[in-house]
């Protein structure tokens, strides 16, 4: 597979990270376009070409990787028109930009558009992805193969509306996370812990915690239960959390990451 990446910023390295790692293309078959110089020097260490002209990375091309700026993407898409060739499909990685104008920035029609989040960085990722009709079987198997480069959980949806739902969940969902880490740390140094040792435990806790999820299978209540002894200091925590409205303010959060996702694609 060729692959021409547009942008080398931090996701845009990542995705060429998680390619190299997983064997999706050799790094002789990529090129990166990347305006500015000391990023395409840090590229270049990768052993993939590296270039100041987008146009000139997508000649050849398989997959077009476009993972620019949103505010950027006109400007950036607009001067692809033309040089994308016929049998690639190009993916757009900027988020709130909507899939039909990718296409028309781009005037290409075999177009995808995704919504990794920051854990793709380490091959831990998850993506939610939105295909043109014009894409083929063989198109999406190369979308499959990119994507799950960088991610764990790959999910499919038909319409602009559930890539906004999934970026309030997935995409925003680490900044979710690492509040709660952050507030774990805190209240054991708070209460006596090494800052060193709570962040070990906890950071040890939270990815623990995932892995068995993911691994058993089971439903997260049950999982819950499971560690919630009637009466002892699980069940205390859990009623403490309960009683500050911890599921509503999550629900709230994802709501308002929601109508802001959906304001930003407008």
């Amino acid at each position: 597979m060729r692959i021409g990446i547009i942008g080398g910023g931090f996701m845009g390295e990542a995705f060429l990270r998680g390619m190299l790692r997983a064997h999706v293309a050799a790094a002789g078959d990529i090129a990166v376009a990347e305006v500015v110089p000391a990023r395409r020097v840090a590229l270049a260490e990768h052993g993939v070409r590296v270039t100041d002209d987008s146009q000139s990375a997508t000649i050849g091309a398989d997959v077009v990787l476009l993972a620019v700026k949103p505010q950027d993407v006109p400007h950036v898409a607009g001067g692809l028109q033309g040089a994308i060739p016929r049998d690639a499909v190009l993916i757009s990685i900027a988020a709130g930009v909507r899939l039909d104008d990718v296409r028309r920035y781009s005037a290409h029609r075999a177009a995808v558009r995704v919504m990794p989040n920051l854990p793709a960085a380490v091959g831990e990722g998850a993506a939610v992805f939105y295909a043109a009709a014009e894409v083929t079987e063989a198109q999406r198997r190369n979308v499959d193969a990119v994507l799950g480069a960088v991610a764990q959980a790959v999910v499919e949806v038909h319409d602009d509306e559930s890539i906004d739902l999934a970026t309030a969940v997935h995409g925003s969902g680490p900044a979710y996370v690492y509040l709660f880490i952050e507030s774990m740390i805190d209240a054991a140094v708070r209460l006596g812990m090494t800052r060193p040792d709570a962040q070990r435990l906890v950071l040890a806790t939270v990815a623990g915690s995932a892995r068995y999820a993911i691994e058993s299978g089971e439903h997260p209540a049950a999982l819950r239960n499971a560690v919630t002894s009637p009466g002892g200091t699980t069940a205390a925590a859990l009623a403490e959390l309960e009683a500050a409205g911890f599921r509503t303010a999550i629900d709230s959060a994802i709501e308002a990451a929601y109508e802001r996702a959906r304001e930003l694609g407008e």
